[in-house]
């Protein structure tokens, strides 16, 4: 679904990734991990346009978005979860997300989806927990009907009961087989068990990548702690 071939791209005169490939196929999920500073978010926030390549590709569902804003990713299936829990402080849950669309019946789509939601629709974002605007942020994005979904740390500062129910979304996401996943994640348990394959990245270069699942922990274990 999308491919980052031979990306090098950073701030300035500062290259941050160099020469990075990595593929998330149609229906798969694929966890970057990696210490802070490794590339992480800005591998994301090249895969989404926020920042222009050096040199390399972006391909979105076989098309070249490499040169495209992120408002054209968007329209052709992209949608993003930046880290945060990004939401409209002084707008009540509903209005967050009627700022997407009015329509009930997505809207009670993706509440069906963060069922804990339901019961939080006429409260002020800012007044919830993490753990709920992130279920918001997530939920937010859902409902522009992305076929690609781009999540930066959902877990960063949730209680493990959320973080159980973010895991357990993303995997019934990818289950149904028409939304691919790429998630930066440091719970690396999370990551593993969320996702098909990894990679990992270190000084902004991939140095080890493979199958996901709970017999890959000590492979990425090894592979950070270098």
């Amino acid at each position: 679904m999308i491919e980052i071939k031979g990306v090098t791209a950073g701030y300035g005169r500062t290259m941050v990734l160099h020469d990075v490939s990595l593929e998330v196929p149609v229906g798969g999920a694929v966890a970057v991990m990696g210490h802070n500073g490794a590339g992480k978010t800005t591998l994301l926030r090249v895969a989404v346009g926020l920042i222009p390549v050096r040199s390399g590709t972006v391909l979105l569902d076989g098309e070249d978005v490499t040169g495209l804003r992120p408002s054209g990713r968007v329209r052709r299936g992209l949608g993003y979860v930046p880290q945060g829990q990004q939401a409209f402080p002084h707008m009540t849950t509903l209005e967050n997300l009627q700022l997407i669309t009015t329509d009930r019946s997505a809207i009670d789509e993706v509440l069906d989806t963060f069922p804990a939601l339901r019961g939080l629709l006429g409260r002020r974002a800012g007044l919830l927990s993490g753990g709920q605007r992130q279920q918001l942020s997530i939920a937010r994005t859902l409902l522009t009907r992305p076929r690609m979904l781009i999540l930066d740390e959902p877990t960063e500062g949730i209680q493990p009961n959320v973080v159980a129910e973010i895991e357990e979304v993303i995997t019934d996401l990818t289950r149904r087989g028409d939304l691919s996943v790429l998630l930066v994640e440091q719970h690396v348990g999370f990551a593993l068990r969320a996702t098909d394959r990894y990679s990992v990245l270190e000084s902004g270069r991939v140095t080890s990548s493979g199958e996901g699942g709970e017999g890959a922990l000590d492979a990425v274990r090894a592979a950070m702690a270098v």
